[in-house]
């Protein structure tokens, strides 16, 4: 069973030691499961809205150019057709949705793949009461050089939406804040340090153990 220190916002260690469930914080990386997590949630960011005309939908072209012989020309029947510059477009692209499916346990496996991965690298660090009493940008700076973070992408991971965490949080490059109910793969994955709510362990615990 993975075993984490517990760290307080100036980033000294309180002298606690905190054990995580292994069945979430410490089981094997599965680099099958991750991958198709991770190429679901890029899929799922895509607007599908690209759209091109064909034929028909281009307007003009309803009247034959010249008649169909003695011309010496080749023969047209629409100033629209594809062969003709300003005509439609043949297999262009339409509307559509990029989304793919992927079954709930699997996806629930790639987040604790991610999060598993974290904690065997010591990436991930458990901090005790990670809350403001105002938002302020300085307050994530400096515990975030506690951290040795500042000049790395550091995750924050509250217990629910703790507003004023995100919003003294959210002017810092590279820094990015998630409730523990809306963790993903990418995010988990994308940032070199993970900054976890000691609060927000017992509901993570609850829904992916």
């Amino acid at each position: 069973m993975p075993t984490v220190a517990v760290y307080n916002l100036a980033g000294q260690m309180t002298g606690e030691q905190i054990e995580l469930n292994e069945t979430v914080f410490g089981v094997e990386f599965n680099e099958a499961v991750v991958h198709q997590a991770v190429v679901m949630q890029l899929a799922s960011r895509r607007q599908g809205t690209a759209a091109t005309k064909t034929r028909s939908f281009v307007r003009g072209g309803g009247r034959k150019p010249w008649k169909q012989k003695g011309t010496g020309r080749a023969r047209a029947g629409s100033i629209r057709s594809p062969l003709w510059v300003g005509g439609g477009t043949v297999f262009g692209p339409h509307p559509r949705s990029y989304k793919l499916a992927m079954p709930r346990k699997a996806r629930r496996l790639a987040i604790r793949c991610a999060l598993s991965a974290k904690v065997a690298a010591g990436e991930l660090v458990v901090v005790d009461g990670l809350a403001f009493e105002a938002p302020k940008t300085k307050q994530v700076v400096a515990m975030l050089k506690g951290f040795e973070a500042a000049e790395k992408k550091a995750l924050i991971i509250t217990n629910g939406d703790v507003e004023n965490v995100e919003k003294s949080a959210r002017n810092i490059p590279g820094v990015k804040t998630l409730s523990n109910a809306t963790l993903n793969v990418i995010d988990l994955l994308h940032h070199d340090k993970v900054l976890l709510s000691k609060d927000a362990i017992t509901r993570i615990e609850e829904v992916l153990a």
